[in-house]
């Protein structure tokens, strides 16, 4: 494995602009919440005078009970053990509960977390750094989450669903068989189907599944995994979620920053509800209020606002943050720096600075997580051999490619010399216009632009013709892009890790590991 490219993400057409002016720091309010030492420096002092001794107690307990029924290695024992201290935070990422973690960004995004902590205790030696993977195990989407897929093939696994997914009990196993045909005979073959059937045990819940696999993944770096369904946890946001219920504050506090992200980027992520909180039941379902009760909706039950707020009292458990309300919950919970997701999350986090200064919640350092892309030697040899760059694959490829097809064109180059000429005669006949009457002008300025147009259209069908022409050519680029951009997306959002990890097992690890850069946002593009 060779690292062939750094891009960085103000270079890459399809980051969101958005994203690209939070990192380069000019969205107003933000400055202080991009990755810099300095950032970190302050973020340490706001955390540490926020985040009390009671809560470090409660989340020690929340961890240790959690992780219990796992084998855990030293590092994780020292960092449980850390976590006691006033002079020890968390960087913190979350994921959905994936079958065998779905795509491959899922290992990234922890890795990028675990490097960060590396890197925060090589700069703040008197302090110490936890990385933490949130389970987001009371998702109710199923669909989302019951698959994955490898180059070869699509694995899928069918439970009954409709409550928090990480709730659901394993039953249906028949992917593993196949998952075990597909690699048997690969190098790191038997450690996968391993890993694969110690997690999807049946009788196990999704929690587990994820659980047990992140554990024998990651146990060596030290993370620590955190299920956010817990009751001992929920005590302590049952406040925060009495404020919502009563006087709807998320929506009303963040609408300001709304508008502004929706003016200037022209939407928003998610739009905040009313009510951004679920009631868990046999079923995850949305609290809604009609001006008189409390809704459970698509559901029978209902609360008087008497009843809702002694139900929450009781049993916080069964209140559900949705995901503007989740980041809430898990900074109120952990004494966390900083947050490393995608785009789409960084982008939904950016909604709710002012939501967070209103329950009084340090808002953290967002980290825009890493992207990897793995080709083989031969795909970049083709590359090469093309004439093109792999940069060429992160811009508008119809654009590259239209450019390949018309490359030296003979035909282009005097369509294009005819059309300079032409402009350069109008400019000068349009000048000789301006000093008679004025109908006259405006008719000599549409004729320049009829006949442009003229030129616009053979120029397109030129490129139609010669598309045609070099049918071979456009074929192999087209295939190229499908080597790069499987699905037409970006191959960590289509693949699962097994599929490196098949051929290189836990050096694959490794190289990502020392490839990630913790202090900037890029697409590390590696050979293999």
């Amino acid at each position: 494995m060779k690292t062939i490219n750094k891009i960085s993400f103000n270079d890459i057409e399809s980051i969101p602009q958005l994203v690209k002016d939070f990192l380069n720091q000019t969205i107003e309010g933000f400055e202080n919440k991009t990755f810099s030492l300095d950032n970190f420096s302050n973020q340490i002092y706001l955390k540490k005078d926020s985040f009390s001794k009671e809560q470090r107690n409660i989340l020690s307990d929340a961890f240790e009970k959690q992780l219990a029924g796992l084998s855990l290695s030293s590092e994780q024992e020292e960092n449980l053990e850390n976590l006691k201290l006033p002079n020890t935070f968390t960087i913190t990422t979350g994921h959905q509960l994936n079958l065998f973690s779905g795509p491959v960004f899922f290992v990234y995004k922890i890795l990028q977390t675990i490097k960060t902590c590396t890197y925060l205790k090589e700069n703040f030696p008197d302090f110490n750094f936890v990385p933490v993977y949130w389970m987001a195990s009371e998702d109710h989407d199923f669909v989302e989450i019951n698959h994955f897929k490898t180059e070869n093939n699509y694995y899928e696994t069918n439970e009954k669903s409709g409550g928090p997914v990480g709730r659901i009990e394993i039953n249906d196993t028949y992917f593993t068989t196949e998952f075990e045909k597909e690699f048997k005979d690969s190098v790191f073959g038997t450690e996968l189907i391993l890993m694969l059937k110690e997690a999807y045990k049946v009788g196990n819940t999704l929690t587990q599944a994820i659980q047990i696999l992140v554990n024998r993944i990651f146990s060596e770096f030290g993370l620590l995994i955190l299920d956010g369904d817990s009751k001992e946890l929920k005590e302590q946001i049952k406040d925060v979620f009495k404020d919502e219920l009563l006087h709807f504050s998320l929506q009303k506090t963040s609408k300001e920053k709304v508008n502004f992200l929706t003016e200037k980027y022209g939407k928003v992520q998610v739009n905040p509800r009313e009510i951004n909180l679920f009631y868990l039941s046999e079923t995850r379902d949305r609290i809604d209020f009609n001006g008189q009760k409390y809704i459970v909706v698509d559901t029978n039950i209902q609360f008087t606002e008497e009843e809702i707020l002694s139900e929450l009292e009781n049993h916080p458990e069964r209140f559900s943050p949705n995901a503007l309300m989740r980041p809430v919950y898990q900074e109120k919970v952990l004494p966390n720096l900083a947050y490393i997701g995608g785009n789409a999350e960084i982008m939904y986090w950016l909604e709710l600075k002012d939501y967070f200064s209103k329950v009084n919640i340090p808002f953290p350092i967002l980290i825009p997580r890493n992207s990897m892309l793995f080709l083989k030697e031969k795909t970049l040899g083709k590359i090469e051999k093309l004439d093109l760059k792999i940069e060429d694959f992160f811009q508008n490829f119809t654009v590259i490619t239209n450019h390949k097809i018309l490359e030296d064109n003979t035909i282009l180059k005097l369509l294009e010399e005819k059309e300079q000429l032409l402009i350069n005669n109008f400019n000068q006949l349009k000048v000789s216009a301006e000093t008679t009457e004025k109908s006259f002008g405006n008719m000599v300025k549409a004729e320049e632009v009829r006949q442009l147009k003229s030129f616009k259209r053979m120029k397109k069908r030129l490129l139609h013709a010669e598309k045609i022409k070099q049918s071979e050519l456009l074929e192999r680029l087209e295939n190229l892009f499908i080597d790069v951009h499987p699905s037409k997306t970006w191959q960590e959002r289509v693949y699962n890790f097994s599929v490196f990890f098949s051929d290189y097992g836990y050096s694959w690890l490794e190289n990502c590991l020392e490839e990630m850069v913790v202090q900037d946002s890029k697409l590390i593009i590696v050979a293999i």
